[in-house]
Parts: C-alpha cells; structure tokens; sequence
C-alpha cells in the first residue's frame, strides 16, 4: 500500500504513539513454552491444549517422504490494531494522519452505539528483534500496513456486510444471547474463550456482524475490544487471517474461516500499555480497564494481538 507523503500529516484530533518494543509490550505473553507436549516454561495465563503428540511428520522441501520433528508450542505477537473514530488516523504510528473523507466514527448519545475504523498492522517484533534467533518456526515480515477498513465499504455497512456473514440472523435471539452471558463467566474465571460459541464475543456482546458499530457503547474500553474481536472475525472470513494451533498447524498455516478464539490474545498498547498480562478474548475488561480512558489522548486505542503457535521443530 503507497500512500502519498504529501498527506501525511499530524492531525488536530489525531493522537498515538509508537509502541516501545521493549517497555510496551508484556513479554510474559509469551508463555507457556511446550516441547514435545511438555511444559518448559509455565505461565498462569490460560492456554490451549496443544498438538498433543510427543513428535511430528511433516514435508521437507526436496525430501520425498514426511521428515519427524519435535512439536513446539508458544505464543508471539504477531499483529498491532488500531481502534479510532478518526479516519485514516494511525494511532500505533505516533498518531500520523493520513487525512480522509471517509466516515467519521461517533458515538450517538441517543441510541447509545458507536463507530469505529481499525488499522491492521504486521508486526513480528520476536522476528526483527532477533528474540529466537534462527527459530524455523517464527513467521517472517517486516512491519507493514496490512489493512485499513476506510477502503472496506463492508466495514460501515451491516447491511452489506452479510455478503460476508449471512448467519447472522440466527443468532439476533435470548437463546444466542444467553450462551454468550454463560461463557464470559467462564472466560473471566481464568478459562479460554468457547469456540463452540463461535458468534460470541463473549463479555463484550456479540461478534456478528462483521462492521464498525457497536449496538451499545459501555465504555471505550471494552468497545474498542469488541472491535478488535469483531474485526479478527471479519479476517478469518476473508482468509486473510489463518490457523496455527493444534495438530493441524504442526506442518503449517492452515485455513480458519470461522475464528478460534482461543488461538489469541489481546494486549492494550495506547493509551495506556497493559504490560503484566494479556486477556483472552471476551474476558471482562471490568478488571483492569480503570483510567485507560480518558478525554482526548485516550479516545483511541492500540492493541498488540498474539497469536498462537504449534509448530514441527525438524
């Protein structure tokens, strides 16, 4: 993506800050770290069940048969997002505006919604950072925009946007509703998010649909979480976002049209940075969201999404 630097300026009403790699993000995330289905380094943060096996098969390039391994599982951070109500306002660049004609995002007193743009960034910090040096099983880029949602007519359309999530429907009932109320308890008692309850956000409402409004705004914080969730959803449906956990991401990526939400974790990073835990998607934000909103600087939010990784170390 090219963008003129002609344009580029710092905006009135556009606020951000670049992330510190070292001092912004919470390296504890990281953790566990499995080998062979064994725990070498644990972490009080909930995780998934792994591959399961004590070794692995998977092709080699230039090898006619599968080549064993040793299974590895960790987490790494792997994207930065921006939730803002300014267009083309680049929250994780320091607050960098590209200026824009595109909605503006609001929040109507009234009715109590929002609207919301979200910024996708590629960002392999353990990578660049030379954290695991030579490590086959870490995804190698640069730092690059990967998606801006002022270019998705989608991403303001709920309308329009069933093209993409046309299930919605069934899930506008108490019945879907209540399934999600069941499972941000569990998921805020330490639990990972359901996956069977694919349409749930879980303490933040509901996943569907996939666009930039929130039927109810309870708070930046936790809408902006909604957001990212939302958002993640929407990218695994465009396969533009993969699988990497379980057996099945041991020999590689893998197609993931309905999200995992167990395979991530979100870290705020702006305004202010949550650098002793990640949270699970859905998990209450009642519990550590107090003076992470706050007028001007701290109406737009970044946060560090990790992902994880189940690989076959060869």
């Amino acid at each position: 993506m090219y963008i003129t630097a002609n344009n580029c300026h710092a905006a009135a009403g556009c606020v951000g800050r670049f992330v510190n790699p070292i001092t912004d993000v919470c390296w504890k995330c990281l953790f566990p770290i499995t080998i062979a289905g064994f725990k070498v380094v644990s972490s009080s943060m909930p995780d998934t069940n792994g591959s399961g096996r004590l070794i692995c098969l998977c092709p080699k390039p230039g090898i006619p048969i599968p080549v064993p391994g040793i299974p590895v599982g960790f987490w790494e951070p792997v994207r930065l997002v921006d939730v803002t109500k300014s267009p083309m306002c680049m929250v994780t660049l320091g607050g960098l505006s590209f200026g824009s004609a595109t909605q503006k995002g609001m929040k109507d007193e009234a009715e109590g919604s929002a609207f919301y743009h979200i910024h996708l960034y590629v960002y392999h910090v353990i990578y660049w950072l030379e954290i695991l040096l030579d490590f086959i099983c870490l995804e190698m880029a640069a730092v690059d925009i990967a998606y801006l949602t002022e270019f998705d007519p989608l991403w303001s359309d709920d309308a329009k946007s069933a093209i993409l999530n046309p299930e919605t429907l069934l899930f506008q009932n108490v019945a879907a509703y209540q399934a999600c109320i069941a499972d941000c308890m569990s998921c805020s008692a330490g639990l990972l998010a359901s996956d069977y309850a694919f349409w749930c956000a879980e303490c933040q409402g509901m996943l569907y649909p996939f666009t930039g409004t929130a039927a109810a705004h309870n708070g930046g914080v936790g809408t902006s979480v909604l957001m990212v969730s939302k958002f993640m959803a929407k990218m695994h449906r465009q396969l533009m976002l993969w699988g990497y956990y379980g057996y099945k991401g041991l020999c590689g990526k893998y197609p993931m049209p309905i999200i995992k939400k167990s395979q991530y974790r979100l870290q705020m990073t702006y305004p202010i940075p949550e650098t002793k835990s990640c949270k699970s998607i859905g998990q209450t934000e009642a519990t550590w969201q107090a003076g992470r909103e706050f007028p001007v600087n701290g109406e737009d939010f970044g946060y560090l999404i990790w992902r994880k990784r189940d690989c076959c170390l060869q």
